[in-house]
Formats: structure tokens, C-alpha cells, sequence
């Protein structure tokens, strides 16, 4: 007698369960994940714009609230950018957290640092 081979019907369901829970995570870390991205790539402009390579603060300031109308970036504010200088470069960073809830009292923390410095 050949024994048989395939996945059962528990089996199925657990991983059917397994598949959605990852995907409710997946769906609710995209936007702050979207938001991330969107104020790296905000910094790395900003630092690479030749007007402003002095890094005066408040045009910096400036720049980065038309950014963050065109983009809707919500997550921080023109306050929230550290601007260092080093030579004729300036780096732009930031540091935020996220707090996604999950399911009931269950919520994901995380931290974000997005930079204008090259990796």
C-alpha cells in the first residue's frame, strides 16, 4: 500500500492562519515604512541642493515644509531635522517612533533615523 502525501486540512488551516496574521503585520507596517522612505529621500535632496549648502536652518526649515506638503509626511516636522556640517557637506538626519497597534493591546514599536549621509 502507498501511504499518501499532501497536506491536510489542519495543516492547511495553520498555515493559512500563519499567512494572514504575517500579512496583517505587512499591511500595517507599510505605511510608516512609505513614510520612511519618502523622508530619506526628502533629506538626500535637501542636502545635495546647492542653495542650501550653508545650512542655514531656517531655509533648511523651509524646503523641508514643501517636501513634506508634496510628499504628506506626517511622521515628523521641520523642527525634528538635525542638520550637522562637515566642510562644504551638510547632513540632514532624524529620529522617530512608530507606534503600530496590532490587534486589541497588542502594538509594534519602531524606531526610524532616517539620514542624508550615503551607506
Amino acid at each position: 500500500m502507498k501511504k499518501q502525501l499532501g497536506v491536510s486540512l489542519s495543516g492547511f488551516i495553520i498555515v493559512c492562519i500563519v499567512l494572514i496574521f504575517v500579512a496583517l503585520i505587512g499591511f500595517k507596517v507599510f505605511t510608516p515604512y512609505m513614510q520612511y522612505f519618502a523622508i530619506q529621500k526628502t533629506l538626500k535632496i535637501l542636502a545635495q541642493n546647492p542653495e542650501l549648502k550653508s545650512g542655514n536652518r531656517r531655509e533648511i526649515a523651509g524646503a523641508f515644509q514643501r517636501y513634506q506638503v508634496i510628499d504628506n509626511i506626517t511622521a515628523i516636522g521641520p523642527d525634528d531635522i538635525e542638520v550637522s556640517k562637515d566642510g562644504n557637506e551638510i547632513t540632514l538626519s532624524a529620529s522617530y517612533s512608530v507606534k503600530v497597534p496590532l490587534v486589541a493591546n497588542i502594538s509594534l514599536l519602531i524606531d526610524f533615523a532616517p539620514t542624508s549621509a550615503s551607506k
